[in-house]
């Protein structure tokens, strides 16, 4: 909304935005981030959800009226905003210690020590680019800061990330500020965060671990390449805790999973790369933002026929209100993403089930009543009338939905097989399946090539001498 206000305001047109008192420092903090930093809000007490018709009456009345007249015939007051300093501005000078401690105080860091990023190694990191560094890849939202190739490399220093990983942050960086994401939903109330997966030669390249522990911490490319993105979310989008980043509880970065594409390749099936169009033996990264995940062990069978019980009723027991971006807020935009261990997805093959086959038979089966579905979206999503049958008939959902009025009748997670997001990895041994719950259109899957520099094996050599 306070999009809209800015709009109205630049326009002439006076606005006041109704905010939870609890957002308060996420309106002031956006406001500064869209230009506009006395953008006129009205508090509202406490949480509407939590307070009777007739305590949410009073408290409109007594205090979130007067505000909202008061900004409309009083100009806003003028703020000044707090000049930053240039892209390559010595920000500070001293030892490790000093450094780090300068960056704590500033919300520059995570809390862990970050490495300086002097001149020299973020320099290092943009001779593994042919691209300038002064070029931007987008505006990010919610602070509308430039995404430089220069600010990409400052960012891998401060996370650890060696010289030769820049083209992979420069691809991540571009489906960051690809819009079909929203990265400006990146601290919202779930604290959904990001999942990473790599495909290409540059995984064996760059010795990403891509077999047992492949979403633990301790392999230096996973590793520093996850962290940072949460840096970069927070240094150049603008992320903070308490301020733009109002997840309830939130959860850390996590490792850049990247895909055993020696099995894939085994068992004929494609990798994940290939589910958005790009061939397979492209490099190429893949983002998308989950709400919390799953391990499921000990998944048994010696068919797949045997093993998708397991599978699909993990999977169903995974989505509770996420399922409003099936039918409600981002109409046809949940995209499950599994993890399968190699042997799982070995004995899935063996069976002679392609990879279209398990997403069609996870469509199939993965579902559940109708009755059940709709109570979830009107209990858990606030929605008090909600009908399949009037949604399919006013022509806003598949047919799938509504294949009679049978309030039993099993309804698919999302709309179509190909929704289903499938990657392998993980130990080679270990009869395990990994399920993400979606964000939806607030995270929604993007992915991108990753570009290496024309002399990128002689770089590498250069390094590795």
């Amino acid at each position: 909304m306070l999009r809209a206000s800015a709009a109205g305001e630049a326009a002439g047109v006076p606005s006041s935005t109704l905010v939870c008192e609890g957002f308060l420092p996420l309106a002031t903090a956006a406001s500064v981030g869209l230009g506009m930093p006395n953008l006129p809000v009205a508090r509202v007490i406490g949480h509407p959800g939590l307070q009777s018709s007739e305590q949410l009456r009073k408290n409109t009345l007594e205090v979130t009226l007067q505000h909202v007249i008061d900004n409309l015939l009083e100009a806003p007051r003028a703020v000044k905003g707090d000049a930053e300093p240039g892209p390559r501005d010595v920000i500070v000078k001293g030892g490790f210690d000093a450094v780090n401690e300068y960056f704590c105080q500033h919300e520059l860091s995570d809390g862990l020590p970050i490495v300086p990023p002097t001149r020299e190694k973020v320099e290092a990191l943009l001779r593994f680019t042919d691209r300038d560094p002064g070029e931007s890849l987008g505006s990010l939202l919610p602070d509308s800061r430039a995404a430089t190739l220069w600010s990409i490399a400052v960012n891998g220093v401060m996370a650890g990330c060696r010289p030769e990983y820049m083209p992979v942050l420069v691809a991540l960086i571009e489906a960051m500020a690809d819009h079909a994401y929203g990265v400006e939903h990146s601290g919202n109330t779930p604290g959904g965060e990001t999942l990473i997966v790599l495909n290409g030669p540059i995984i064996k390249e760059l010795g990403f671990n891509y077999t047992q522990g492949v979403m633990r911490d301790g392999f230096v490319p996973n590793t520093s390449v996850g962290r940072f993105w949460r840096l970069y979310l927070r240094n150049v989008a603008g992320f903070l805790p308490h301020k733009n980043d109002k997840a309830t509880f939130g959860n850390t970065w996590r490792v850049v999973v990247a895909e055993n594409e020696d099995v894939v390749k085994k068992i004929g099936w494609t990798p994940t790369s290939a589910d958005f169009g790009f061939p397979a033996g492209e490099n190429t990264v893949m983002i998308s933002r989950h709400t919390g995940g799953n391990h499921i062990s000990s998944v048994s069978g010696a068919t797949a026929a045997e093993l998708m019980p397991y599978v699909c009723d993990a999977l169903v027991r995974q989505y509770s209100w996420q399922l409003m971006f099936t039918v409600g807020q981002g109409m046809g935009t949940l995209r499950p993403q599994l993890l399968l261990s190699p042997i799982i997805a070995e004995t899935i093959a063996a069976s002679g089930w392609s990879k279209a086959d398990l997403r069609r038979h996870l469509f199939e089966h993965a579902r559940l009543p109708a009755r059940e579905f709709e109570r979830i979206l009107r209990d858990w999503t606030q929605k008090p009338i909600w009908s399949l049958k009037e949604e399919h008939e006013a022509g806003r959902i598949p047919g799938v939905f509504h294949a009679s009025d049978d309030p039993e009748r099993l309804v698919p997670l999302v709309w179509k097989p190909e929704d289903f997001l499938v990657t392998v990895t993980g130990d080679l041994t270990r009869n395990s399946v990994y399920i993400f719950a979606h964000n939806g259109v607030l995270g929604f899957p993007v992915a991108k090539r990753i570009q290496l520099p024309k002399d990128w094996q002689k770089l590498r050599q250069k390094r590795e001498s």
